[in-house]
């Protein structure tokens, strides 16, 4: 049996059946629901040939080629989406749901599965996603200059509401925010990540926990409503001593392929200036990581400098350590004490 049901039922199903992803193999990569399985019914080049026949020949034609080459493989669908769906029940979406994810569901049916068609398909996951940027929130920011520990912090803020945009991200926002980190994900497909996260919090007085982030984190690109919010949302900024957050950033650096660090000197080659381009390239090569993160850091200080400014409710808390724990029990403790949380 074939049912039709919308995104938000869609989504709590997905919580315990497969979710089975018709579309084709880039659509895919692009951007997808986050539990789904890329399932095409047609290969990337399969898709071209039968989207060219339409706009050539009409739709007719195009549904018969289709079926060409939907037909020989619907054995092995049937085969892949029982080793998938032991329990005979999945879920099926495609761009909009329509043909594809139609004769996928069709075919499913006739093998005894139980099959629950997204109404609207992708789509309509794309749109649900955004109402979720759009929504008025609560938010408490926590901010501090580069090797302020930020990141490291998130994972301590206990029984609270926290997401850790540079890890769904893939990156830590700066110049050397890709080192060490796996490749990015699509703009697209970090907001499906980033509104799964969302969806997945309550909707209490709690404030969500996100960290200070200019718009673009590396090449994935905050939601605007979000990234709006989050400028006027309470902002406490760690006061760590400059010293501390060098030698915190030297020594991971330490640790890091020379021509990455060289590759990220050079993407801010302009801003630097040539002349402390050319010492901070020096001490990478003599390992003086120190002097090469003080020279960074002269740029990325002023950079967030002026980006603060721009907030307007801004705490400041100054702490004397850079452990992650110690410095999580005091940010809450700050919080609670301005009556934030």
């Amino acid at each position: 049996m074939v049912q039709s049901i919308t995104i938000e039922e869609f989504i709590r199903l997905s919580e315990k059946l497969p979710v089975l992803d018709a579309r084709a193999p880039k659509e895919f990569e692009i951007g997808h629901i986050p539990v789904a399985r890329s399932f095409p019914i047609f290969s990337d080049e399969e898709r071209a040939k039968v989207g060219t026949a339409y706009k050539q020949q009409g739709h007719d034609p195009a549904v018969l080629i289709g079926l060409d080459l939907f037909g020989p493989k619907m054995s092995k669908f049937v085969k892949q989406a029982t080793k998938l769906a032991p329990e005979k029940e999945v879920l099926v979406h495609c761009w909009r749901g329509g043909m594809r994810s139609g004769a996928m569901a069709w075919l499913l049916d006739f093998s005894g599965f139980k099959v629950y068609l997204l109404q609207g398909g992708y789509k309509a996951y794309r749109q649900h996603i955004h109402q979720q940027f759009e929504k008025p929130r609560k938010l408490l920011i926590l901010s501090g200059f580069t090797g302020s520990g930020k990141t490291d912090l998130l994972p301590y803020l206990q029984q609270q509401q926290v997401i850790d945009l540079e890890g769904l991200a893939n990156h830590k926002g700066s110049a050397f925010g890709s080192i060490g980190m796996d490749p990015q994900p699509s703009t697209e497909h970090f907001e499906n990540l980033l509104g799964t996260e969302l969806l997945k919090l309550n909707d209490s007085n709690a404030p969500i926990w996100l960290e200070d982030e200019s718009i673009t984190i590396g090449r994935a690109q905050l939601p605007k409503s979000l990234f709006d919010q989050m400028q006027h949302a309470p902002t406490i900024v760690l006061q760590i001593p400059r010293q501390l957050r060098v030698q915190k950033l030297a020594d991971e650096y330490c640790r890091t392929d020379k021509t990455l660090l060289e590759a990220a000197i050079l993407k801010i080659k302009k801003r630097l200036g040539g002349l402390a381009t050319k010492e901070a390239l020096e001490a990478i090569e003599t390992d003086n990581m120190e002097k090469m993160v003080e020279i960074a850091l002269a740029y990325y200080d002023k950079a967030y400098t002026f980006e603060l400014a721009k907030k307007q409710h801004v705490l400041q808390l100054e702490l004397q350590s850079i452990d992650p724990e110690e410095n999580a029990a005091k940010v809450l403790a700050f919080a609670k004490q301005h009556q934030l949380i």
